[in-house]
């Protein structure tokens, strides 16, 4: 039974501390005030959003039937007339874990939101946040309250903020590391945490910190901010600082993070990160929130200018005793054991524990300790889990416990002698499966489940593939075992798509007057070093296709492999045109009258269609020219991935370009069949007729796509380098799939408004 906001807020008096208090109490306010019209809602919606409070979308994307009065930032939510103003449906409440550190008290506390306001499962995510979903807004300042007593906060979880500040789950335990960066990724998650310099950004802001640069645990290179832990001698005495990174990021066309400085000291650490903050909200994009991100900030002033404008803001600051006061205990031990060392016992193996030992236990750096990975399939917890699981780390260690950004929790300080009781424990509350880290433990993105962005269903995907995976766990090889398979719904990389050895992303098809779920396949991404390396989109593959994909690519990769070749370079050596060549019979979608199948998403036994248009029609559809021309385009941005592939950076890009255009021209040709062949004339005629009037403008992404074209157009003259010719194919395959979808849009609606060619002719 929940207790009321006015009843919690007198049990916890005296456990909060009082700025926390007085900030949930405005929070509740305005939430009252939305209630009553008397705050506009976009003030409202970065007011939530900066509380960690989500939209979320419901039934699996279909629409809200209910009768909508008015809009209050839910997909769902009415306000009804009379003096009962409710709100009527539940959203997402984050919550930020810096670090992903957690105590045994708080996993309780979770545990315990999770059974009372939400449906009795807690997600962690790819920011090592934990996620509630189906939470009602009215019950948020309570659940704020609950976890600000014991010591968690949702403030800046989500909005135009820094974000839930990441580090390596291993930090001060792992055998690789430089020194431990856990300190330091909480004094930098505190420091930035409603500092005034943070709370201007055009958009939101990420960090990251890693003990090393060959791992991935920190995942560096995908960050605005990221400090990898480095020493130098001085002097004849050892140094700390960090080899510090900026403008990295993901998304819908990803930036690798440039190197900012080889040696940040300490002690520098936190002014720097202030001095870019401020650089960032002064200079960065405000009104197109497309080009928001530090990373195009970075771009467009070249790494050494933004240095240099950097190091000036620096040099500027006051100082403040924040930036260095968390050092002097940076030393000392912050992590012991809960039992000291014992010899290992004589009693039978339990069954399954072998495997379970060789995939989700890791030995300390500290003799006789281990770490124990908790894989939670997609990232899923439930209530009873989470209550259970604190009473077993109470048992087995201290507050030692850490969320991992593959969606994992992670008990530290494990003595190895308990690491059988450990997974007895663990296997009777259902939390024992092996294979952490490998491939089948898929991150996948909310997706269609509950994100109102999602396209195709990631999280039904990814179990699907889960379980196929575990079927043959006992046949696969380990060279495939270990390989990342990374999911998102959409093409925004939440599901770190780019950076797996197979990574997914969803996309849709019109095929047959209906809509057929589909995934990008993406190659060539590198999950160690950091993210060292991104991948690209070859080609889209129907959703009830991907398993297949899956295991004719692995199946490929074991049979021509070279002696210790990684899944990359075997992707590199056979060439993305063979792999292509290899899956043309999977890209195939049969007509709906063959196989329904094809025509519904994972999960879901429903038609996944925009309407009730061309059935029966399949045999004898007609193909247009709109569609012929797209596929066109989709083929020559494969072509410039090729040229890519062979180091043919300008023909990269120039083809590339040369995609977007021709898509572009199929679109307009929609309106204006006989348009002119020069690319001037179809770049005019594509923004005045499909931009500027936001035909095609994606439901999700606005006209971020149609700015690929025109910005491709004003530097078609640019020489390109090898990371920017990847920068252009990305934008390409983007602007393909929105052309896509924009041919579907029109087809569904039957008709397009009707212009006179050519469209600007009377203009002055």
């Amino acid at each position: 039974m929940k207790a009321s906001n006015g009843a919690w807020r007198e049990r916890l008096l005296g456990r909060m501390p009082e700025h926390v208090a007085r900030e949930v109490d405005i929070y509740e306010t305005e939430i009252e005030l939305r209630k009553q019209g008397k705050i506009e809602e976009k003030l409202f919606a970065e007011t939530r959003l900066r509380r960690g409070v989500y939209g979320q979308r419901y039934d699996n994307g279909q629409r809200w039937d209910g009768e909508k009065t008015q809009q209050l930032g839910f997909p769902s939510a009415t306000l009804t007339k009379g003096p009962s103003t409710v709100w009527d449906a539940p959203g997402m409440q984050r919550i930020k874990i810096p670090f992903g550190g957690l105590t045994t008290l708080q996993l309780e506390v979770l545990a315990e939101l999770a059974e009372e306001y939400s449906d009795g499962i807690a997600h962690v995510t790819t920011r090592q946040d934990f996620q509630l979903h189906f939470v009602h807004i009215e019950d948020t300042p309570t659940l704020m309250r609950r976890l600000a007593a014991v010591g968690i906060t949702t403030r800046e979880a989500c909005g135009n903020t820094v974000r839930n500040v990441t580090a390596c789950p291993y930090a001060g335990v792992c055998r690789d590391e430089a020194f431990d960066v856990t300190p330091y990724a909480r004094a930098c998650a505190y420091f930035l945490l409603g500092h005034p310099d943070t709370q201007d950004f055009g958009r939101k802001f990420k960090v990251a910190f890693s003990g090393c640069e060959q791992h991935a645990c920190g995942l560096v290179n995908l960050h605005d901010m990221g400090a990898v832990a480095v020493k130098r001698l001085e002097n004849g005495k050892e140094r700390r600082g960090f080899a510090f990174y900026v403008g990295g990021g993901l998304g819908a066309v990803p930036h690798s993070a440039k190197l900012f400085s080889e040696f940040l000291p300490e002690e520098e650490l936190l002014p720097t990160a202030q001095a870019i903050s401020r650089v960032f909200a002064r200079m960065g994009e405000k009104k197109n929130r497309n080009r928001a991100r530090l990373k195009f900030l970075v771009s467009d002033l070249g790494i050494e200018e933004f240095r240099r404008i950097v190091l000036e803001e620096r040099a500027q600051l006051a100082p403040d005793p924040a930036w260095t006061d968390y050092l002097k205990k940076v030393d000392a031990v912050t992590e012991t054991p809960l039992k000291l060392l014992a010899p290992l016992n004589s009693h039978s193996v339990p069954e399954g524990f072998e495997r379970w030992l060789q995939t989700n236990v890791a030995r300390q750096r500290q003799a006789g300790y281990a770490v124990a990975t908790i894989a939670l399939p997609l990232g899923d917890i439930t209530s009873d889990q989470l209550r259970s699981l604190a009473g077993i780390a109470r048992r087995h260690v201290n507050d030692t416990i850490r969320t991992t950004v593959e969606q994992n929790i992670v008990l530290r300080w494990v003595r190895e002698a308990d690491l059988q009781q450990l997974y007895l424990e663990l296997k009777e509350i259902g939390l024992a499966e092996p294979g952490a880290g490998t491939i089948v433990d898929i991150v996948a993105c909310p997706g269609t489940d509950t994100c109102k962005l999602g396209i195709a269903s990631s999280r039904g995907l990814a179990a699907e593939l889960r379980t196929r995976l575990a079927e043959r766990n006992h046949e696969l090889e380990q060279a495939v075992q270990n390989l990342h398979i990374k999911i998102s719904g959409c093409f925004n990389s939440c599901g770190q798509h780019h950076i797996s050895d197979l990574g997914f992303y969803g996309v849709s098809r019109h095929v047959g007057g209906h809509t057929v779920p589909h995934f990008q396949l993406v190659l060539g991404g590198q999950w160690a070093q950091n993210a060292g390396s991104y991948g690209l989109a070859i080609c889209a593959i129907p959703a009830k296709r991907v398993p297949e994909t899956v295991q004719r690519l692995t199946d490929r990769y074991l049979k021509d492999r070279e002696r210790a070749e990684s899944f990359q370079s075997f992707v590199k050596r056979i060439g993305k045109a063979e792999i292509k060549r290899m899956l043309e019979d999977l890209m195939r979608v049969p007509p709906h009258n063959e196989d329904p199948s094809f025509y519904s998403d994972w999960g879901d036994p429903r038609e996944f269609t925009i309407g009730d248009m061309g059935v029966g029609e399949c045999a004898g559809e007609v193909v247009s020219r709109v569609a012929f021309e797209l596929a066109a385009a989709e083929r020559e941005v494969f072509e410039a991935q090729v040229s890519l592939e062979r180091g043919e950076y300008q023909q990269a890009g120039e083809k590339a370009y040369q995609a977007m255009l021709q898509a572009a021209r199929a679109v307009v040709r929609m309106q204006y069949y006989d348009v002119p062949g020069e690319a001037e004339t179809i770049v005019r005629e594509f923004k005045a007729r499909f931009y500027e009037t936001q035909l095609f403008f994606d439901p999700f992404a606005g006209g971020k796509f149609g700015q690929f074209l025109f910005r491709a157009h004003e530097r078609a003259a640019v020489s390109f380098t090898q990371e920017s010719a990847h920068q252009r194919i990305e934008e390409a395959q983007l602007f393909v799939e929105a052309a896509y979808s924009c041919e579907a849009r029109v087809s569904a609606a039957g008709s397009l408004p009707k212009a006179s060619p050519p469209a600007l002719q009377s203009r002055s």
